[in-house]
């Protein structure tokens, strides 16, 4: 059993976002690893980490097809995301795909059939430090997860979050689970903007949950190791009904797991 305790669910909440550990498979994130090593970009040599710095030249595997490419810092391995093993080690993993339920609904939610991908962020090296790119996503779902399937190390590029921007962000959309890009929501990512993030390093294993309104970026990598992080997301089953309507009085009225009350 992986269920939520209750203060964790009221600190996914208050907070939008929540870190459990070790909870993928170690067998299947090691094989992800050997994969994804396997479809380096030609600049990056496993034995060599001084080729892991970049940035590295504009990088696709197949000319017209977006599935493994790259450039700068950062390298995206994403045709890998519908295989069947990649689908099992993340969104499908049964403690993973438990939390979900017990958070959104038990049989109310999609069961995905592929991750994003493998998004890799590349060692800075000495390179100026740069803006975080705070944003929310603009497609229709409602909880992401993060997997790391190798360590990583504070300020190594980890899924950076500005804790409790979900409560903002919900209300100032127009669109329950679309983002429109209006004058507010320019003004909403300039006050974040100007706030730290949260850095969710961890280790092999770790999962982040995390609120599909929850301003985030990818974190500036300072570390000598390559970032390696799979995404993947939830939606309701009633989604497509409901994605352009407005906000629900009661952010929280679509997650049967999360009474508004804070008393699971």
């Amino acid at each position: 059993m992986t269920k939520l305790t209750p203060d964790e669910i009221r600190f996914f909440r208050d907070e939008g976002f929540l870190i459990k550990r070790g909870i993928m498979d170690a067998n299947l994130t090691a094989q992800a690893r050997e994969r994804l090593w396997e479809n380096a970009p030609p600049e990056i040599d496993r034995d060599k980490p001084d080729t892991w710095v970049g940035p590295i030249q504009e990088y696709r595997q197949k000319k017209g097809e977006k599935g493994n490419d790259g450039g700068g810092y950062g390298w995206w391995y994403r045709s890998i995301g519908s295989e069947e093993w990649m689908v099992r080690m993340l969104v499908a993993h049964p403690p993973i795909w438990e939390i979900v339920e017990q958070m959104l609904g038990e049989g109310d939610v999609v069961k995905p059939d592929r991750v994003r991908g493998i998004y890799c962020r590349l060692p800075e090296g000495n390179a100026p430090g740069r803006p975080h790119g705070c944003h929310i996503d603009a497609h229709a779902f409602h909880l992401g997860v993060v997997g790391y399937i190798d360590d990583v190390e504070p300020n190594g590029g980890g899924f950076s979050v500005w804790p409790r921007s979900h409560h903002v962000f919900y209300f100032s959309n127009k669109a329950r689970n679309l983002r429109d890009n209006s004058e507010q929501y320019t003004k909403n990512l300039a006050y974040f903007q100007c706030r730290t993030p949260v850095d969710c390093h961890g280790r092999a294993g770790d999962v982040v949950f995390w609120h599909h309104r929850l301003a985030h970026s990818v974190g500036s990598n300072r570390s000598r190791g390559i970032r390696k992080a799979v995404l993947g997301d939830y939606a309701k089953k009633n989604i497509e009904r409901t994605m352009n309507e407005p906000p629900c009085e009661d952010m929280w009225e679509e997650w049967p797991g999360i009474p508004s009350n804070g008393k699971p």
